[in-house]
Parts: structure tokens; sequence; C-alpha cells
């Protein structure tokens, strides 16, 4: 067997075992297999493509592989778990930057064939290089709104409308030109190379912090579509078909968190929802009027170890006071006892897709305890406590009954119609949304303020005693 059919074997091989890893991902159970194929099969692919490269260029090629490798296994050591959603957009700004790239290098090596062909390959580098940089600002920006760096408040321009929409139509427009003469094309691939960078940074920003779990997915989209396009660029097929599965998957994924928080894609790119994480409370009359009753940790004790069934909902606070270990914990405690437990995760919980999943499961928490709003949702009027921890708009009653609230219409967890709600919460601020809750001034609540992990530590040295 030749080099060329070794490496086709192999890309064939390798597209099979990422669709596989997909495939393994979807579900707790079998994330771990599908990471491991996952990984081989990146391993194939990067070794087929090797056999085909010249040998001068193999030992830079060994050098780029160790460098990245190294910096891989730093951030997978040292990157906690509450800063994975920034991890992830900041990787996906590679990507983009990586397509980006790879399109100026075929534009200044000359590579331009002619006809039907060549305009392929010219609108494959145009697309590629757009795509990429619409990424790469897009991701940077989301990083620093999730790391901190960036108010998440929306950023909105005067008529930014119709200043996307005149960009695009530009950027459309520079293509025909382009197309059909690539050689002499540079000047106007810089020019959208600044237009698509002002649109990624320009889209991000008019996105408020609640709609960063759909951004984060959206990029990850992009950044697929931006390696199928250089995968055309390149004439590399296993490049088109992982851009294709990482393009398409990444759509379906922002439809469906799209689809739990009763918005559409459309709503969520023109952005302007959202508000400062910790965000003052409204004025006087234009939110719930009253005030929280708070409780304490000996009154929780009290009331789990009289309860029958709990029902435990996490949110990104229980990522940042980093309390997954304590609460999971707390669950073989209460089940100790003969006490029903069991986790609720909203679709969009965290700032990550996922993201409560895979905190659960770093903690050793068994599968079958955490279940999906569908499947618990209608458990709330039989259950005696629900434990709050570190959420806030997935458990907000005005998405049912408020149609002024900003998430009117959202699906949310129906925690209120519990005997007892309990809220764990750092303070009194109204959350990364800026959405006022009036689940904290229901009857059937109480406020349990100060770190997520010291009050569930507590609660566990209350029901040892």
């Amino acid at each position: 067997m030749d080099v060329t059919s070794l490496s086709t074997a192999a890309y064939i091989a390798a597209s099979a075992l990422f669709i596989r890893s997909l495939g393994g991902l979807s579900s707790p159970e079998t994330a771990r297999e599908g990471n491991t194929q996952g990984m081989v099969g990146m391993a194939l692919a990067v070794g087929a493509t090797a056999l085909l490269l010249p040998q001068a260029t193999l030992p830079i090629l060994a050098v780029m592989i160790v460098i990245g490798l190294t910096i891989g296994a730093a951030l997978a050591q040292r990157v906690a778990m509450t800063s994975m959603p920034q991890l992830v957009a900041i990787l996906h700004s590679f990507v983009g930057l990586a397509a980006a790239l790879v399109g100026y290098a075929s534009q200044l090596g000359g590579e331009h064939p002619a006809g039907a062909e060549g305009v392929i390959h010219s609108l494959a580098l145009y697309a590629g290089v757009f795509i990429g940089a619409v990424t790469f600002t897009g991701s940077v920006v989301a990083w620093g709104k999730l790391e901190g760096k960036i108010r998440s408040k929306p950023v909105v321009l005067p008529a930014r409308h119709a200043l996307n929409l005149v960009l695009v139509l530009a950027v459309v427009g520079m293509a025909i030109p382009y197309a059909m003469n690539p050689a002499a094309g540079l000047p106007l691939l810089l020019v959208m190379t600044v237009i698509g960078g002002f649109l990624g940074w320009h889209m991000v920003m008019a996105i408020g912090g609640a709609d960063m779990p759909v951004v984060v997915s959206m990029l990850n989209s992009y950044s697929g579509w931006a390696a199928a396009a250089d995968g055309f660029l390149l004439q590399n097929d296993l490049l088109i078909v992982t851009g294709a599965l990482v393009g398409s998957s990444g759509a379906i994924l922002s439809y469906i968190m799209c689809k739990a928080m009763a918005r559409s894609f459309v709503s969520v790119i023109l952005g302007g929802f959202g508000a400062d994480e910790g965000a003052a409370p409204a004025p006087a009359g234009t939110g719930p009027v009253g005030e929280p009753i708070a409780t304490d940790v000996e009154t929780l004790v009290k009331e789990l170890a009289a309860a029958s069934s709990v029902i435990i909902v996490p949110g990104y606070g229980m990522a940042v006071a980093q309390a997954q270990h304590p609460v999971c914990a707390l669950t073989k405690n209460l089940r100790a006892r003969g006490i029903d437990v069991r986790f609720a995760i909203h679709p969009v919980a965290g700032r990550l897709p996922g993201h409560m999943n895979v905190l659960l499961a770093e903690a050793n928490l068994p599968y079958d305890l955490v279940l999906e709003m569908d499947e618990i949702n209608d458990d709330f009027p039989e259950t005696d406590v629900v434990l709050v921890i570190g959420a806030n708009d997935i458990v907000n009653p005005g998405a049912i009954d408020d149609p002024s609230s900003p998430i009117y219409g959202m699906p949310v967890l129906h925690a209120w119609e519990a005997a007892r709600v309990v809220v764990f919460k750092r303070g009194k601020g109204a959350g990364y949304a800026g959405v006022e809750n009036p689940l904290f001034l229901r009857d059937c609540t109480r406020m349990l303020y100060g770190d997520a992990k010291k009050s569930v530590d507590a609660l566990l040295a209350g029901l040892s005693t």
C-alpha cells in the first residue's frame, strides 16, 4: 500500500472515530470512552497528514506538536472547572485565527487555479478567512466577558443592525471581484478581514451575560465551518468532514439551547439582553415588592432530616464556590437516611453547555440521580425540600406569570411548587443576567446567604451530629 492510500485509510478511520466520539460525548456514562476515541482519531489524523508532508518539514511539525501538547497538558491541569467556559472560548479563537492564517498563506503562496476550480478555491479561501476573523474576535470577547475582563452588559451601538447588514453586504460584494482575480485580491482580502474582525467583536459585545452559553456553542459552530472551508482550500477530506461535524453539532446545540430559553437563534445574535453580574435590584415599584426571608443552617438541618424527598438545583454559583464535592457528600448523607435525593438540571444552567453535568460527574455523583428539566419538572409538587445552589434565572417564576419579565416564556424549573425552597446565594444582587427573581419573596422560600461550599459543609456537620 502506497503512502497516499495509507493516509486515505487513516483519514476514513479517523472520521469514523470522530463520529463515534460525538456520540459518546452525548451521555455522561460514555463520555470518557468518547473522549478516548476522539484522541485516537486525532492522533491518526496527524500521523496520516505527516506521511503526506515533505520530510524536510517533519522536524518543524514535531516541534510544534510537542509545544502544543505541553501547553494543552498544562492547561488541563491548571484550569479549574469554573474557568472551563472561558477556556473553551479562547480555544475557539485559536481555531479562527488558524483558519484565517491558512487562507493568507494560500493567498501569499500564489496558488490560484484557473477556471471553475479557481473560483471554488478562491471562494473557499475567502470564506475561511472571513469566518475565521469573525470567530477569532468574537471568541476573544466571549472569553473576556466570561473571565470578567469585559463587562457582561451588552454594548449597543446606534443603528447596529443596519451597520451589520451593510458590512455583511460589503463582504459579499467584495467576494465577486476577489473570485474573478484572486492573484490581485490581497487588498480586498485585508479589508474583508478587518470587517470580519469588527463583526465578530460587535456581535458578541452586543450579547448579554444570560446568552453566553449559546454564544460559546455558536462560536464552536463557526470554528467548525472555518475549518471545513480550509479543508476545501487544502483539498483535505478529513478537515472537511471534521469541520462539518463540529459546525453542525455546534449549530444543533445552539438551537437546542435557544429552544430551552424560548428564544430564537436570530434574537440571540441580535443581542441586547442581559446585564451585569451582581446588578443592583430594580428600582422601587418596577420589580417584586417585599424582603426575602433568611434562614440558618440549624433550621435547614431540621427540615432536611424530616424530609422524605429532596431536589437539588445547581447553578453557576455552585461552580464558583467549588461546592460540587460537598454537595455530593450531602447527597450521600441524605440517601443513607432513606431520603430520596435527585438533581434537576436546566439546559442552560452555568455558562457552558453541560456545565453542571460535568461538575457533578467530576464529583462522582451517580448518573441516575441527575435528571433533565423535562424529566423532573412534574415532581416538584411532591417534593419536601428544594435546594437551589447558585442558580437564579432557571428557577424564576416570572418566566411563567410575568409578561414584563425579560425571560418571559423561557421554560424554567418549577421549584416554587415544592413545600420548601431554600436558595443558597452569595448576596442580594440580581445575578448574572440582572433579572429580578420573585421566587425569593414566595412564602415557601428561605434564603441561606453566604459561600455555598461553607454552607453545605455546615449542613454536613449538622447532619452528622
